[in-house]
């Protein structure tokens, strides 16, 4: 009887323990310059890919304002789907400037809730790539951290708490200040992806010999140790991978399924799919769907809030990866 007992009690408390209860996401980010159209039925949320900081910086630019308002058209038969602009990508500047000075920062606010209020949207997604660093060669200041935190609370104060706001992360948690971000977003989508090229993985879930840098799940933990509760952390997953010597650079998934003369290959310690070439070189990271359901088994395990996969362009017309993605956190949405 005792035992009947403590086992009912673990299962009311994992019942009523957010982490558990929750529901999960599925975010893509679906591009200005494709043309394929997004199926609902394998997504949650989808971040509208890319706004701009304007070149007063003071409000927002939106690329190819028709494609988003066909997504956004969606729905209306599918009505429980979330769109989101994300505003910025690498290479996206004019941040630093508009988040220095408390006027810019009250203006762009208010033009985030124009364009949610316009488009209909759901709510504003911030890809700053990345505060106080110059990296994609944009403009930067060592007070960009601190900006960022009163940018992100004007955008709240504007847009309201019943319209959603969240961000993308840098796989390694720098740039932000987490601990203060967290109380003003509803989630963090990390990119947890382009952190090596081969002879590395570039998203390896765990390290290995093949690890240069951060795994996966270094870079989950990183997040939480800098301030953010493991249920409001997404997982990144990439729809592309990165070659060498006859694979190009970056290439989308649909265009590796092309290739032939490689050796495919499984990392049992990174759970990382590699390709190899005749000469035993490792030329090619990626995903498969093998790997892709390791990783949602992760996240569910982890109690992580979701996975968010860059871009829903790269993957095949058929959606091996979507239909991996969602197969994979299907029971948990």
């Amino acid at each position: 009887m005792k035992l009947f007992k403590s086992i009912l009690i673990l299962l009311l408390l994992i019942a009523f323990n957010p982490i558990y209860a929750q529901k999960k996401v599925i975010v893509a980010y679906v591009t200005s310059w494709t043309t394929v159209m997004p199926d609902p039925a394998f997504v949650t949320h989808i971040n509208y890919a890319f706004g701009h900081v304007n070149a007063t910086f003071n409000g927002i630019r939106i690329d190819n304002q028709g494609r988003l308002k066909s997504i956004v058209a969606l729905k209306k038969q599918h009505p429980k789907l979330k769109v989101l602009v994300s505003i910025g990508g690498w290479g996206s500047g004019k941040f630093s400037e508009m988040a220095a000075i408390k006027e810019n920062r009250k203006k762009f606010a208010a033009d985030c809730k124009r364009i949610v209020n316009d488009f209909k949207l759901d709510g504003i997604d911030i890809d700053w790539e990345y505060p106080s660093s110059n990296a994609a060669k944009i403009s930067s200041s060592p007070d960009d951290t601190k900006n960022y935190t009163l940018m992100m609370q004007e955008i709240r104060n504007s847009i309201g708490n019943t319209k959603l706001l969240t961000l993308a992360s840098s796989a390694d948690a720098k740039y932000i200040d987490f601990k203060e971000v967290s109380p003003i977003v509803d989630f963090v989508n990390i990119m947890a992806y382009d952190m090596a090229s081969p002879p590395y993985h570039h998203a390896g879930l765990y390290k290995s010999k093949a690890t240069s840098g951060l795994s996966v799940d270094e870079a989950v933990n990183a997040h939480v140790n800098a301030g953010i509760p493991i249920n409001k952390l997404v997982l990144g997953i990439p729809f592309y991978g990165h070659g060498r010597n006859g694979i190009a650079g970056y290439i989308d998934y649909r265009d590796i399924i092309k290739l032939t003369g490689f050796k495919q290959l499984w990392d049992q310690e990174a759970k990382a799919p590699y390709w190899e070439n005749e000469k035993g070189e490792f030329v090619l990271s990626y995903e498969t769907p093998k790997s892709i359901a390791v990783k949602c088994d992760y996240l569910l395990k982890k109690g992580m809030m979701g996975a968010m996969y860059w871009d829903y362009g790269a993957d095949t017309d058929d959606g091996i990866l979507r239909k991996a993605v969602r197969l994979g956190v299907k029971s948990k949405m």
